[in-house]
């Protein structure tokens, strides 16, 4: 029986590698593979390719049973992947009913939501590397160029003084590039405490506000003179000794641009001091910003005033750049698609449109890589325990179709709070159109809540993360969601409330488990300043006693 009957042909028919009017019968393609391989036999060199030839020319007469059988196979419905679709709305249509009903635990779960061991500390020490001798003569200017947001700017200042302690450079107040995502024009002194940097880093390190008359004079009164050294990612303090420090002494001025993430994570400690004392020590926010965050942060206080004073903020990366950026799908179907596209050709000029690249949404949720849904955050808060009556503080840009995603978040938490909210149009005028001084007061709001969330990753959440370690006796107080497993467990919206409320108390408890980790060997410790920059502490039994004592790290 030939290959096609058995997909259920008729003679006659058409399509490729029908039946009835192929161009050869069987025994007519016999004969043409005899001719071929009897010519093929008579060239010795080819001889060894005769099966191979064979085999492929039967393959070819068989070719209507093989490429019908893909073509079957292609048209075959298969279900998606388990957690690759985007199915939070339906979830929280079922679940809701059991929200609604289910709303006494949010002032437990604030007051008590931390098991932290109450017998050992971790106490902040940032300055125990740092000497007190009087600091030699300079070696020349370091000039440096920080890049991206405010937090990777806040990543280049502290590695550019650790870098100017090294080569016994004196540091020139970094210049912001103005980058094309967060388009700030912001200069150092609007978003930083200038005189208070250079007063508290004056016993370990030279800090100026600019280039000396004569120094600039010798490049032309052009600071783009100065010969800029392009360093590579993650360099050692070897290569700044032997590659930089030469170039210092010879020319009494050196420039680094881009200067983002150019020192290695291991360094020795009195550097790593350095990094410490600058990024817990020496950095504030200027005095405008500092201002209006203490009173947003008062308002937070006394707006939850029935827990405490406690409230929940939440890092919410869901604007449309990165939603672009994620590559992920939601449900806003055709619509959203086309505004995706758009998004990502305007910031990032043809990157996604590069050959070879495959845009994969589902795999993408599978992996984790998808921002979480303003609605996914509020129904994984809401099954935590945290219910109606909590107070959150929501730091976030632009939120892609706000009034679209925000609403069922609100729902959820009707007495949630932004900037915008919490502050006056008035107080807030002075930071429109500067997203580094905006996000600034957002760091401080997140930074004395009693609990974090963040639900993406980048340089915001980590450097929270670390100074929320630093200031908490070494535990983050930080929700970080397991997305992975929150993307299997939105995919089944018949799940009952009782399971879901079980899965999500167990990821807040795996968060309180991993919220005093010690930074590991390639760790930053921007994220874990332990040991780096704090010490752990024994708190003695007897209660009457005011003193701990340190361990030698």
């Amino acid at each position: 029986m030939h290959g096609y009957s058995r997909l259920g042909r008729s003679k006659g028919s058409g399509g490729v590698g029908g039946g009835g009017s192929s161009s050869f019968t069987s025994s007519s393609w016999s004969k043409f593979v005899f001719v071929v391989m009897s010519a093929i036999l008579r060239r010795r060199g080819l001889l060894l390719f005769a099966p191979l030839l064979y085999i492929s020319g039967m393959l070819l007469y068989m070719g209507s049973l093989s490429f019908d059988v893909v073509l079957v196979h292609k048209h075959r419905h298969r279900p998606p992947p388990p957690g690759s679709l985007y199915t939070s709305p339906q979830l929280f249509h079922n679940l809701w009913p059991f929200m609604e009903t289910d709303n006494s635990t949010s002032l437990n779960v604030l007051m008590k939501a931390w098991n932290v061991k109450e017998d050992r500390h971790w106490k902040p020490c940032a300055n125990k590397t740092l000497s007190q001798i009087e600091l030699p003569k300079s070696n020349g200017y370091l000039i440096i160029e920080a890049n991206g947001g405010l937090n990777q700017q806040r990543l280049s200042i502290c590695d550019a003084v650790a870098v100017a302690g090294l080569l016994n450079a004196t540091l020139v107040i970094p210049i912001f590039h103005l980058n094309s995502v967060w388009r700030d024009s912001s200069h150092f002194g609007d978003i930083f405490d200038e005189n208070f940097f250079i007063q508290s880093l004056e016993k370990h390190v030279h800090v100026v506000r600019e280039l000396p008359a004569d120094i600039l004079q010798q490049f032309d009164n052009n600071i783009s003179n100065i010969v800029n050294l392009r360093v590579k990612a993650w360099s050692s303090p070897a290569h700044y000794l032997q590659k930089v420090l030469p170039h210092l002494l010879e020319m009494r001025a050196v420039r680094i641009a881009p200067f983002s993430n150019r020192l290695a994570q291991s360094v020795p400690s009195k550097i790593q001091g350095l990094r410490c004392f600058s990024n817990f020590g020496a950095l504030r926010f200027s005095e405008p910003i500092r201002t209006l965050a203490e009173s947003m942060v008062d308002r937070m206080v006394k707006h939850s005033s029935q827990s405490g004073g406690k409230y929940v903020s939440v890092h919410l990366r869901f604007e449309e750049d990165m939603v672009a950026f994620s590559c992920c799908e939601y449900d806003g179907g055709a619509e959203e698609k086309l505004e995706m596209d758009i998004a990502r050709e305007r910031s990032w000029r043809g990157k996604f449109r590069r050959k070879h690249r495959i845009i994969k949404p589902g795999a993408n949720r599978v992996d984790g890589r998808c921002p979480l849904t303003p609605l996914e955050v509020g129904m994984m808060l809401r099954g935590m325990g945290f219910d109606n009556t909590t107070l959150v503080y929501v730091a976030a840009g632009k939120i892609y179709k706000e009034q679209k995603y925000m609403a069922p978040l609100k729902q959820m938490f009707p007495r949630l709070q932004t900037k915008d909210t919490l502050a006056t149009p008035e107080e807030l005028a002075q930071f429109m159109g500067h997203s580094s001084r905006l996000a600034a007061l957002d760091y401080t709001v997140c930074l004395h809540s009693e609990v974090f969330v963040t639900t993406q990753g980048g340089n915001f959440p980590h450097f929270l993360m670390g100074h929320r370690r630093y200031m908490y006796d070494g535990h983050a107080k930080t929700i970080k969601p397991d997305k992975r497993r929150l993307a299997l467990i939105f995919d089944n919206p018949n799940v009952r409330w009782e399971v879901f409320k079980q899965q999500m108390e167990d990821m807040l408890h795996h968060s309180d488990q991993k919220g005093t980790e010690v930074k590991k060997a390639a760790g930053s410790l921007y994220t874990f300043p332990m040991p780096d920059c704090m010490c752990k502490q024994v708190e003695p039994k007897n209660e009457n006693a005011n003193t701990g004592k340190y361990l030698k790290l």
